[in-house]
């Protein structure tokens, strides 16, 4: 763990780490924010080595899907954190969504050499289907229910999403602006983010918008992500 914070907090601990995705309904249109591992993983069934790390499917996102009597093509827009393969693992599952991404952020996965932590196929399943591209800020929706806000630092282009549910209010999904609650309370940097100021602002960016607007903080691969939130099929609303 120790790559996780470049101040040496890490240095020694060793953890599990759960790999997220959300899927928000509004009103007769389904939205997925990141896309996961590809669940291509779940057919080896002790994993496989990426990037370091050793990542694991026991269910994969079309079951889960399929469980909630949905089929890729019912999903309007992917939105994508970042283009890391842990969140854009799923891309080629939905051809027929509108994929909501940054410019920044694909122009940099689709440098050469490819950036650690990208798999180039994932981001050609981007690329080849439907983009509206986010520069920075984005009303998905158009009512102000669900936003994308920029948050750089830990890819260029990386973004959070803000989503108002009518009983919990708002909810902000982090992405990876901090992979644990510690990072994001005491502002630890991994040490392979793309910019330490960037990072540091938007954690402190984060924070401010879940005190103005007394937002529920979700950092997606923190270990109490599933603790804290009701178990798939149950939901916030």
């Amino acid at each position: 763990m120790a790559n996780f914070a470049d101040t040496g907090d890490h240095d020694g601990e060793h953890g599990a780490m759960p790999v997220t995705c959300f899927l928000i309904r509004h009103g007769a249109d389904w939205m997925l924010w990141d896309a996961g591992l590809g669940d291509e993983i779940a057919a080896s069934p002790a994993g496989r080595e990426m990037v370091g790390l050793h990542f694991r499917v026991p269910v994969t996102l079309a079951s889960q899907l399929a469980e909630l009597n949905l089929k890729p093509d019912d999903i309007r827009y992917v939105g994508l954190s970042h283009l890391h393969a842990d969140h854009s693992g799923n891309a080629a599952l939905f051809p027929h969504a509108i994929f909501l991404v940054s410019p920044t952020e694909l122009a940099w996965a689709s440098g050469t050499p490819t950036p650690n932590g990208v798999q180039r196929d994932r981001v050609t399943a981007v690329l080849r289907s439907k983009i509206e591209p986010i520069a920075a800020e984005r009303d998905v929706f158009g009512d102000g229910s669900v936003r994308m806000i920029s948050t750089p630092g830990h890819t260029v282009g990386h973004h959070s999403l803000m989503v108002h549910l009518i009983r919990t209010g708002w909810v902000i999904l982090t992405g990876d602006v901090a992979h644990f609650a510690v990072n994001y309370q005491r502002d630890l940097v991994p040490l392979g983010n793309a910019n330490r100021a960037d990072t540091i602002a938007s954690i402190e960016r984060v924070k401010g918008l879940a005190a103005h607007y007394d937002a529920r903080v979700v950092v997606q691969h923190a270990a109490d992500v599933f603790t804290a939130m009701p178990l798939f099929p149950a939901y916030l609303n």
